[in-house]
């Protein structure tokens, strides 16, 4: 109930303010299990996709959302948790397991997991290689995966920025694509890379952003 009216409320606003363009909406299944997975160019790209899809996301967020101190602590926590976040701590391998197997389980519940392959928000707007967690979750679960595009986000609120601005949103899905069979013969290591690649592959197509067939590895504190 509370993520119903926190959505439906957050949605009217920003939809009136920031008139977002919004297409291929039509590609995310209305039922069942699905990968949304997206390029990464702003802190908000985990506000606007939950906006955009009608149903319930769920994604990842810093733990930081959720442990801090006081009212602003506490509107943080129900806010994010509202828009369907789920906290995660970054630092260790064992953190990055538990991020996938809460996204697996969220898969297997027949929900909307979104993920961002490259890992941590584009500061100069190339798309980076992709990291094969998304991979992963795409060849366990068998879950359909929608590539997304983003644009605008960045220039909403930039590295540094305190407020919010209001710039222009475009957010584009692609058709499904699907994992679910036609890799059994690949190692795993070697399976998740081919699916993970196929997947950016399809972002870029949606999103014709230079590419930088390197990884992020920008220490980015503000990255979901």
């Amino acid at each position: 109930m509370l993520y119903r009216t926190i959505r439906r409320t957050c949605s009217a606003l920003a939809r009136a303010v920031y008139r977002p363009r919004i297409e291929g909406l039509h590609h995310v299944p209305t039922r069942g299990q699905v990968i949304l997975a997206s390029n990464h160019l702003s802190f908000c790209d985990s506000v606007v996709i939950p906006l955009a899809v009608p149903r319930r996301v769920r994604f990842l967020a810093k733990s930081d959302y959720f442990d801090g101190p006081g009212l602003k602590g506490l509107a943080s926590k129900a806010t994010f948790g509202a828009l369907g976040a789920m906290p995660v701590r970054r630092g260790t391998g064992r953190d990055a397991m538990t991020a996938l197997e809460d996204g697996l389980n969220v898969l297997n519940n027949g929900e909307v997991y979104a993920i961002y392959p490259e890992g941590t928000r584009s500061r100069d707007g190339r798309l980076y290689r992709g990291r094969t967690g998304v991979g992963f979750l795409a060849l366990a679960s068998k879950a359909p995966v929608v590539p997304v595009a983003l644009w605008g986000t960045q220039e909403i609120q930039p590295i540094g920025a305190r407020m919010p601005r209001v710039r222009p949103i475009r957010v584009r899905f692609g058709a499904p694509l699907d994992f679910s069979a036609g890799y059994d013969h690949l190692a795993s290591g070697k399976a998740r890379r081919v699916v993970t690649d196929e997947i950016m592959d399809a972002v870029h197509s949606l999103s014709c952003q230079e590419r930088a067939d390197i990884y992020n590895e920008h220490a980015d504190r503000d990255a979901l």
